[in-house]
């Protein structure tokens, strides 16, 4: 039974949607009247995203699928659902749609609800179209104070599109991406690379990047070219500091015991 706090919350909220309910239906249609966040988890069917359309692993990825099933007791399939997941995403150019999610849930055998429950929880499933080259720019808090937000405005306005957009060619799209465990290299952004299906995905960290800088990456890969990953600072190596490191300049010594309660 529920208590009588719970009873008057439910009913509270109860009205609080039949107050709501009116006003949207007027203000605006149904589909367009969904917010953001409940947008990232509804599907609505449309020509080229339904549970009509044949969807199924290739020859190769089917090999591929088997081997990642292999790492998993049987009897926990669904353990395999987000290497499958992102296996079926690299095949699709980049997207799931949900003819592969239920390809998914079938392999597993579970129900497909359990697949799309994962599919809409983790931001590196995108479940709409995305370019052959998937721009990432990290937006969390390091990147951000480093200049983060004028590099995706500088790559917004070099590709004439609005945030996970996809350009008339096909070839790029802007997404955000919060923390990428690069914070020392900041600003930095992902590429993720579908332009050669799963058999050539990448996916590539460009760190210390500039707003010039990512604009030259972008005509790089349009041109067919693989920029360098990694930091684009040429005064830096890696992760260590401008000028070569200030301490570390040897090889770390060994310890005088290994047996520590010997010392």
């Amino acid at each position: 039974m529920f208590s009588p706090a719970a009873r008057l919350a439910s009913k509270r909220l109860l009205e609080i949607r039949r107050a709501l309910r009116p006003s949207l239906a007027l203000a605006s249609p149904p589909v367009a009247a969904r917010s953001f966040s409940t947008a990232l988890n509804y599907h609505i069917d449309s020509p080229d995203n339904n549970p009509d359309i044949p969807w199924e692993f290739s020859e190769a990825n089917m090999k591929r699928a088997k081997e990642i099933l292999s790492h998993y007791p049987s009897n926990y399939k669904q353990s395999a659902v987000i290497p499958l997941l992102d296996l079926a995403q690299q095949q699709h150019g980049g997207w799931l749609p949900v003819s592969a999610m239920n390809a998914v849930a079938k392999i597993i055998e579970v129900a497909p609800i359990r697949v799309y429950e994962v599919a809409t929880f983790y931001s590196m499933f995108n479940r709409t179209k995305v370019g052959k080259y998937h721009l990432l720019v990290c937006g969390t808090t390091p990147c951000m104070i480093r200049g983060s937000r004028e590099i995706e405005d500088a790559l917004l306005k070099h590709l004439g599109v609005k945030r996970n957009e996809v350009t008339k060619d096909g070839m790029f799209s802007v997404g955000e991406m919060e923390c990428m465990g690069c914070c020392v290299n900041a600003p930095m952004i992902v590429i993720a690379d579908y332009s050669n299906g799963s058999e050539g995905y990448s996916y590539n960290y460009y760190e210390d990047v500039t707003p010039k800088r990512v604009v030259e990456i972008v005509e790089l890969l349009r041109k067919g070219e693989k920029p360098p990953a990694g930091t684009q600072n040429p005064d830096r190596i890696r992760s260590g500091p401008v000028g070569g490191n200030t301490t570390l300049l040897r090889e770390p010594q060994p310890p005088p015991c290994r047996d520590l309660d010997a010392c």
